[in-house]
């Protein structure tokens, strides 16, 4: 049996997030300082004190739930993983888990990646919406049907759980194909309060950005496999985890696909490493046979 260990992404935030880890642990606390100086502002200040609507933008949630997932993982006791994951954000700090990427390195990028992204937000308005309760071909079909129909975006993003799947695209699209899946029969389809088109060509801009970083950037030997989101299937080849983390800020999130590879290649205990405990939740709906627990 194999123990994985995976990492949140956007949405886990939570005002006062580290701030235990930060008193309590002088490791930890050296990381947050470090993480301030390369980011040139204190993130940290804005973690710990910060609102809820502070914690929001986009390029503050990605660093900050970068940061308490890696401190959490770098600064406190636990086994070697033997393969790790991340949802979205959450696979820079599965690739500082596996060697791959160093805390700085990695750091750079996210940060990088979090104002590409809102950058691409401010030029096209856009959205996300959860959908629940309907096969994922047929909200793949009505997707494709809608785009087709009105010529603009809007795709499958974010593949969570069984019956839960999130779509990205333009605010026409996205609406109209909202109604369309509810009259189809979803149980609920919900516009989320997000910026942007988030896995969706409508993030080609920042794809651009951070190809240019990735691409300059140093990718270690992975100490285990990455399950990476564009693929849902292990990675071990550095030039490839770099390209599929390219991919990804366009591609789909296929998280439900990955955890099913992780399981069909052994995993059996699942450590959610990081604020919150969404992805517990969602391992638990995909795979109802396995060990799931929490580091935060």
């Amino acid at each position: 049996m194999k123990h994985a260990y995976v990492f949140p992404g956007q949405a886990s935030q939570f005002p006062g997030m580290g701030k235990n880890l930060y008193d309590t642990n002088a490791k930890a606390k050296e990381l947050f300082e470090q993480a301030n100086e390369i980011l040139g502002f204190r993130i940290s200040d804005i973690m710990f004190t910060g609102t809820e609507e502070d914690l929001k933008q986009t390029k503050v949630t990605q660093p900050a739930v970068f940061l308490h997932a890696v401190i959490a993982f770098l600064s406190t006791e636990h086994s070697q993983p033997e393969m790790v994951a991340g949802h979205s954000l959450g696979e820079f700090s599965a690739l500082v888990a596996n060697g791959v990427l160093s805390f700085e390195e990695a750091l750079r990028l996210v940060a990088i990646r979090a104002n590409a992204m809102q950058k691409a937000c401010e030029q096209q308005p856009s959205t996300m919406a959860v959908i629940l309760g309907m096969e994922d071909a047929k909200v793949e079909e009505i997707c494709a049907k809608v785009a087709a129909e009105t010529n603009e975006v809007v795709v499958p993003a974010n593949y969570n759980s069984p019956g839960q799947l999130v779509i990205s695209g333009t605010l026409k699209a996205v609406e109209t194909a909202c109604a369309e899946l509810k009259a189809a029969g979803a149980k609920r389809a919900m516009v989320l309060p997000v910026g942007g088109a988030f896995h969706s060509p409508l993030m080609e801009s920042a794809r651009e950005e951070l190809k240019a970083a990735i691409e300059k950037a140093v990718f270690n030997t992975p100490a285990c496999p990455v399950y990476q989101n564009v693929v849902a299937a292990a990675v071990t080849d550095p030039a490839q985890i770099k390209q599929n983390l390219i991919d990804q800020l366009t591609g789909p999130v296929k998280w439900s696909q990955s955890v099913l590879a992780m399981v069909a290649d052994g995993a059996g205990e699942f450590t959610e490493v990081g604020p919150g405990k969404v992805l517990q939740g969602l391992v638990q709906k995909i795979a109802k046979e396995v060990t799931v627990n929490g580091i935060s």
